[in-house]
């Protein structure tokens, strides 16, 4: 079996990722997947060079040949402008940056996607259309806001989701696949907001706040395993840290608390996955 672990959300916090370091000492996955939102709310630009890879550098001085695969991307509280540190680390060989990439584990490919719908938080640096220019009451366009690094604007008005992620797989058989993504999909149980009776407007706001895209491409495409993370209150308000869309598995790693919420899976079982609060957050 290929014993995985799966983290998101840890914000930077110290306390989660001694947690995440203790576990990984102890326990020696053979992969960790980071599944966005890595760095401090309004990061200070180094936080990648000063904390997180120092941090990964020393789980593999400490394990060696046994250190993990360490596959992960960013989340829409990232600023990209920590990418080039990002990029530099895996330079290194300590992760495995997956944004609109493709590996393989154990013979099983991986996948990864950062971006999600639109949001009222004002970084943007993450943030795609996602079936459509259509953006729900309440939230900010990706045309608006503030990013970290620029980028071209026939991008801003015209990229959606659902468009990136047919570039990303094409035609390819996805039965097998593992998708790292930092947004879930709309209307399952890993996407349910604390939005209950709130307005915009007048104009009432959904309680679901994932990628339509994510769902469609789900729907059709059936990989084995969707990692997901992004609203944190969700287990909360469902009782439920995992769904099922077809044959395919969605298991969350999002949390409210200031716990770290680890998931445990194994590639060739992930019906069999477990999710255990670890520590007590900062």
């Amino acid at each position: 079996m290929t014993r995985c672990f799966f983290v998101s959300d840890l914000h930077g916090r110290e306390a989660r990722y001694a947690s995440l370091k203790a576990a990984v000492l102890r326990e020696t996955p053979a992969a960790l997947f980071l599944g966005g939102d890595l760095l401090p709310h309004a990061a200070l630009e180094g936080f990648v060079e000063a904390a997180l890879a120092p941090l990964f550098r020393s789980l593999r001085d400490t394990l060696r040949d046994r250190y993990p695969r360490v596959l992960l991307i960013l989340g829409n509280d990232d600023p990209r402008s920590e990418e080039p540190a990002v990029q530099a680390a895996q330079q290194q060989g300590l992760w495995e940056y997956l944004h609109m990439r493709r590996t393989e584990l154990a013979g099983f490919p991986v996948y990864g996607y950062s971006h999600v719908p639109p949001t009222p938080f004002r970084l943007k640096d993450w943030e795609r259309y996602d079936v459509s220019r259509f953006v729900d009451p309440g939230c900010v366009s990706p045309e608006e806001g503030l990013r970290t690094l620029a980028v071209p604007e026939r991008e801003l008005r015209h990229a959606t989701i659902a468009g990136d992620l047919e570039r990303l797989v094409g035609e390819t058989n996805v039965s097998r696949a593992v998708f790292l993504f930092h947004s879930p999909p709309y209307r399952t149980h890993l996407d349910r907001a604390a939005l209950d009776g709130r307005t915009f407007e007048h104009a009432p706001l959904d309680v679901n706040v994932g990628s339509i895209a994510i769902r469609r491409f789900l729907e059709a495409r059936q990989p084995l395993l969707a990692l997901h993370g992004h609203v944190h209150e969700s287990v909360r308000l469902t009782g439920a840290w995992r769904d099922r869309i077809g044959a395919t598995h969605l298991l969350s790693a999002a949390h409210e608390g200031p716990e770290l919420a680890l998931v445990r899976f194994d590639l060739e079982s992930p019906g069999g996955a477990t999710r255990e609060l670890l520590g007590r957050g900062a």
